[in-house]
């Protein structure tokens, strides 16, 4: 299911055709504030595109259950009743505060804005027994920096390409620039390279020719790279599999990296 013909969808034996959430969809979106906001259907989805309950709801007819829902609100009012965490977000309430953070259990008030406020309880009773944190030991990143290996890489998102452009392909952007190896002026003289000079940047695990970006953001030693662009820069040969053993997420943050000078006559115009 997707919206945009993409790599992965390309591998599919069967895609279904999606609409996209911002425009053509009616329903709900919760951010990374717990904020939950309504979404509102402002074009008509173009050719075969069909909404996310209308592809499940076919789907599990298929299989024998007959799902149906006389619109989002319905599947809405489903979550509300077995969620007792959003159960006091209606759809009214929603557009009249424009949008609400859960928890919200009840329908007549809200809740404080930010989470965990009885751990400020002046009663340790009120605090409760059971606190949300735990101290835990500082564990180094598994691939630590050394001379051979001196810069430490991360990767994460550019706002104009979500991951590998299955929201933003689809587009043209004045901000898109490609991949580069983004460096601090510090480090960028300290090897000797300038903005669009070609340099190859290796790992204990693999080798990738990239650009230089000079960012001033950056401090010394810390580079950073996106994996939006595989197909020009293969960013996940640097990166490492290991995971955290508390949380699982995999380490793609932390690589150790070096910088070294191509040749002149390697350099691509």
């Amino acid at each position: 299911q997707d919206i945009f013909l993409t790599k992965t969808a390309e591998l599919a034996d069967v895609i279904l055709p999606a609409t996209a959430g911002w425009a053509e969809t009616e329903g709900t979106t919760t951010n990374s504030e717990r904020r939950v906001q309504r979404v509102r259907r402002a074009v008509v989805p173009p050719g075969e595109a069909r909404e996310d309950i209308d592809i499940l709801c076919d789907l599990a007819s298929r299989m024998g259950h007959e799902w149906k829902y006389e619109d989002s609100e319905a599947v809405w009012d489903e979550l509300r009743s077995v969620s007792p965490d959003h159960y006091g977000m209606t759809y009214e309430r929603l557009e009249e505060h424009q949008g609400i953070q859960w928890p919200c259990p009840e329908t007549d008030r809200l809740e404080p804005s930010y989470l965990h406020g009885r751990l400020w309880e002046s009663d340790p009773a009120a605090r409760g027994r059971l606190a949300p944190f735990g101290l835990v030991q500082h564990d180094p990143p598994v691939d630590l920096t050394d001379e051979q290996f001196p810069i430490r890489l991360t990767t994460g998102r550019r706002l104009d390409s979500y991951n590998t452009g299955v929201q933003s392909g689809g587009f043209a952007s004045p901000m898109r620039r490609g991949e580069y190896v983004e460096l601090c002026p510090e480090d960028a003289e300290r090897y000797g390279v300038v903005v669009g000079e070609q340099v190859q940047v290796s790992s204990r695990r693999g080798a990738v020719v990239a650009p230089v970006w000079v960012d001033t953001a950056l401090r010394p030693g810390l580079a950073f790279m996106t994996m939006h662009f595989p197909d020009e820069v293969d960013t996940n040969q640097l990166t490492i599999e290991a995971n955290c053993p508390i949380a699982g997420t995999a380490e793609f943050k932390a690589s150790a990296i070096r910088i070294e000078k191509l040749p002149v006559a390697t350099q691509v115009k």
